[in-house]
């Protein structure tokens, strides 16, 4: 139990807080490292992750950046699916990063644990694979949707609608059948909104922190970061990524997912030394 927060009970055993999620884009158009791992490659990176210190490998198929074109059902399995055996095959904890039941679906039957769902588990067949399977899920939030999401975001009040969105869709997961103690709430940095309101929700993370479940921020490389920091390639902004990702676990944080899993292990390694002293 992590600030009073149950560990998080995933398909087949439950994790304790705080982890460190390792991303595996099997996309070829990924804003930040598209195309460089497939298949066989693909794998290596992430059990090279695992060795760097993730506690979980993120397996996603489907482009998620503003402006992202969706992607078929079969063509996400297609990439995805021999990913997730080989990591599964390791030993690794697969989270698999879909909105498609099919493809959730797939990937449990496979020896996934975790559904990431930046749908929000909007979908009733996704709350339905959940509930059967057990396992763990993250729900995220997102203004409107990946084509469109940075069009012009609005909010009365970033944190106050954000955290409304989010109990809405815990009720409906429980309703569904979901363990509570199998979800996890993220935020959405990112996914329609500003710079402003990506920096508001960092500012104000202890209050989501009080919804009684566990965070997860995907804050990894994203374009506010580099805005802020004049930072034009993704690749460049993975040391801001681990000062905030450590800064995140002491707001109320529980993992925290990202690209470079050394840089975030040692930050919050270093912050927690400091704390516990």
């Amino acid at each position: 139990m992590t600030g009073g927060v149950p560990d998080w009970q995933v398909k087949d055993g439950a994790l304790e807080t705080p982890l460190v999620m390792g991303i595996v884009n099997v996309t070829p158009d990924s804003f930040s490292d598209g195309g460089l791992w497939r298949g066989r490659v693909a794998v290596q990176h992430a059990l090279d992750m695992i060795e760097a210190g993730a506690d979980i490998v993120d397996v996603g198929g489907e482009s998620t950046r503003p402006g992202a074109t969706p992607v078929d059902e079969a063509e996400e399995l297609e990439r995805v699916m021999s990913v997730v055996d080989g990591l599964v095959s390791a030993g690794a904890v697969v989270s698999i990063d879909t909105m498609k039941p099919g493809v959730a679906e797939a990937a449990i039957e496979a020896g996934a644990r975790i559904v990431n769902d930046v749908g929000g588990l909007s979908d009733p067949d996704m709350r339905r694979v959940v509930a059967e399977s057990g396992a763990g899920v993250v729900i995220m939030h997102m203004q409107g949707e990946p084509r469109t999401m940075q069009d012009d975001p609005r909010y009365d009040d970033v944190v106050n609608d954000i955290g409304a969105f989010l109990r809405d869709r815990v009720g409906d997961a429980i309703a569904a059948g979901i363990d509570p103690a199998s979800i996890v709430l993220d935020p959405g940095i990112g996914f329609g909104k500003t710079i402003e309101h990506n920096l508001e929700l960092i500012r104000r993370m202890p209050e989501l922190a009080t919804l009684g479940h566990h965070l997860l921020v995907g804050a990894s490389r994203k374009r506010f970061l580099g805005t802020i920091l004049g930072l034009e390639d993704p690749l460049d902004r993975d040391r801001a990524t681990s000062i905030l990702s450590a800064l995140l676990f002491e707001r109320g944080v529980g993992i925290a997912r990202v690209h470079d899993v050394a840089g975030t292990r040692e930050a919050l390694s270093l912050v927690r030394a400091i704390v516990s002293a």
